[in-house]
């Protein structure tokens, strides 16, 4: 964000509706809700509400649907508490970071372990052929026929 307003509002945004969750809707599909990051445009019209939610695919389902449903009192309680003329639009999206990290951090850890496993066989493994394959000349021949 460019512009240093549009920062301060995202900010303010996440904390009342971070608070407003934390008190609890009455809607019971509303598992374990994070807010993670809100990104707000520059006119401050749309604001999109990155969040995770512990739990299983249909607790996340079930989450989503109760987010989507409480749009619109959420939307109030945030123009009632921001204090500015127009009160943006709120759009709710599941945020996939979590779930990135996780496939990352497998990636990683199989890549350690195939490397521990060719550090293994490089431990004991020996040449083909000669340790040393390249022809040595000795110094005193090259002197002969140079």
């Amino acid at each position: 964000m460019s512009n240093p307003r549009a920062g301060k509002v995202a900010e303010r945004i996440q904390q009342i509706v971070a608070r407003r969750l934390e008190k609890g809707l009455r809607d019971p599909r509303l598992g374990f809700v994070t807010i993670t990051d809100v990104r707000v445009t520059g006119d401050l019209q749309q604001a999109s509400i990155f969040y995770t939610v512990y739990g299983s695919e249909a607790e996340q389902a079930d989450s989503a649907a109760a987010l989507k449903a409480a749009t619109g009192m959420l939307r109030t309680e945030v123009g009632k508490q921001l204090g500015t003329r127009l009160t943006p639009a709120l759009e709710f999206i599941h945020d996939e970071l979590p779930e990135s990290a996780q496939h990352l951090t497998s990636l990683l850890d199989e890549a350690k372990r195939r490397d521990a496993e060719s550090a293994a066989l490089a431990e004991g493994a020996e040449y083909a052929g000669d340790a040393d394959p390249y022809e040595k000349r000795d110094a005193e021949a090259e002197d002969e026929r140079g």
